[in-house]
């Protein structure tokens, strides 16, 4: 504001006091404008703070719409990210899905496997029942029928041709699993640790021996009505002994043939593909 009109006013209104007072003394006019100097330094302050005030608020309402924008960018990624992570765990929910289904259908065909073994084993030893126990042995072991029958029952020292009593064995076996396709048929042959003197029906040793024999046992089961691919003949010589060659007894133990009876897993097989 000009100070000259305000002090020229002050000079008038002095002028017009000195005619109606008798006056103005120059005392009071220094007061006068010392009051008007204050008054105008007191508006420039404030005048000064407003534009700081203003120039704040727009600072402020910058960085506001500056951070808004930012958080609204991150609650966007935030959505993305759940809206992705729902759909991989909706895909692991149904890969989870699926995989418990094998799984259970797994454990159905093994329940049952277990079953049909239980009742394989309960057939076989009802029509072996009448035969010597330290001669003739059914057990389940690794989810197998194991038929152990020894040397004494099928064959005689060095022979590879089967005891009639042996074979009524061998016959009554073959009848028991007549009809079922769903199981393999492993033939053993197992030797003590004796090696054979020259050449004996036909084997040169104990190898030869028990192949002979095994294959003389899936000869009398294929002819009483097993299917002879369900039947295989196999030797193992001395090389899986139940007992140490170390005593007649013992020796008499390993002298053995076992058929091992499998109930075929093509089901569950065709799932462990699968996956």
């Amino acid at each position: 504001m000009n100070r000259f009109p305000m002090r020229a006013s002050l000079v008038m209104l002095c002028g017009v006091g000195s005619l109606l007072l008798g006056g103005c003394n120059a005392k009071e006019i220094a007061a006068l404008q010392q009051q008007n100097s204050a008054l105008t330094s007191s508006r420039d302050q404030l005048q000064a703070q407003k534009t700081a005030l203003e120039q704040e608020k727009s600072r402020n309402e910058e960085a506001m719409r500056s951070s808004l924008l930012n958080k609204s960018q991150q609650v966007n990624q935030l959505n993305d990210n759940l809206s992705g992570a729902q759909q991989a765990n909706s895909a692991l929910s149904a890969d989870l899905r699926s995989k418990e289904q094998r799984i259970a259908e797994m454990q159905r065909i093994l329940e049952q496997k277990d079953a049909a073994v239980k009742a394989l084993r309960q057939k076989v030893g009802d029509a072996l029942l009448g035969f010597n126990a330290q001669d003739l042995q059914v057990n389940v072991k690794n989810g197998k029928v194991y038929v152990s029958l020894s040397e004494q029952l099928l064959f005689k020292s060095g022979s590879t041709k089967v005891d009639p009593k042996g074979q009524d064995a061998l016959k009554k076996l073959a009848t028991a699993l007549k009809g079922n396709q769903d199981v393999n048929v492993l033939v053993e042959g197992h030797t003590d640790n004796v090696p054979l003197k020259g050449v004996v029906s036909g084997a040169k040793d104990n190898w030869d021996l028990s192949v002979l024999r095994a294959t003389e046992i899936t000869r009398i089961l294929t002819e009483a009505g097993l299917p002879a691919g369900q039947v295989t003949p196999s030797g193992r010589a001395m090389y899986v002994p139940v007992a140490q060659n170390d005593s007649p007894a013992n020796k008499a133990l390993n002298r053995r043939t076992e058929i091992i009876l499998t109930p075929k897993l093509d089901e569950l097989f065709q799932i462990l593909e699968a996956n």
